[in-house]
C-alpha cells in the first residue's frame, strides 16, 4: 500500500460542535455560531488535497490556534485552558472531513490534538495507515 501523508492549514476561528439548543417543536440548532462556517473552511481546504476520499483507516494530527483575548497576557495565561473544548473542535473538524478526505470519520484509528493561542485556525495532518502494520503475526 501507498503511503499517502497530507499536510494543509486552514484559516478562520474554530468551531466547537456539540452543544445544541432547543428552539422550538423538535428542532435543535448548534449552539456555536462558529461551526457551519468552520465546516466549511475546513472541508474547502481538504478538498484541494483530496481528489476523492481515502477509503482505509487514517491518522490524524491536528493543532487549533485560538485568538488570545486582549484581556489575557501570556504571562498570565499562557495556553487556552478555557473553552472551546478540545473534544468539540476535534468532533466539528473530523466531521467537516468526511466525505472529502475520508469516507467516514469512524476511519480515523489515531488522533493527536492540541489548542493554542495563535494566528486562528488548525494545521491538519492526514496519514494514510496500512493496516498489514497492524496484523498479528504468528
Amino acid at each position: 500500500m501507498e503511503s499517502i501523508l497530507t499536510n494543509f492549514r486552514v484559516y478562520g476561528t474554530p468551531g466547537p460542535q456539540g452543544s445544541k439548543r432547543h428552539v422550538g417543536k423538535g428542532v435543535m440548532v448548534e449552539s456555536s455560531k462558529l461551526v457551519r462556517p468552520w465546516r466549511s473552511a475546513v472541508a474547502a481546504e481538504a478538498s484541494l488535497f483530496f481528489d476523492k476520499p481515502l477509503d482505509g483507516p487514517v491518522r490524524v494530527v491536528v493543532v487549533f490556534y485560538l485568538a488570545r483575548p486582549s484581556t489575557v497576557t501570556p504571562k498570565r495565561r499562557p495556553l487556552p485552558v478555557t473553552k472551546p473544548d478540545l473534544d468539540k473542535l476535534i468532533r466539528s473538524t473530523l466531521d467537516a472531513m468526511t466525505g472529502v478526505a475520508f469516507k467516514d470519520d469512524s476511519q480515523v484509528i489515531s488522533i493527536q490534538a492540541s489548542k493554542l493561542y495563535g494566528n486562528p485556525g488548525a494545521w491538519v495532518k492526514i496519514e494514510a495507515i496500512d493496516p498489514a502494520q497492524f496484523t498479528e503475526k504468528d
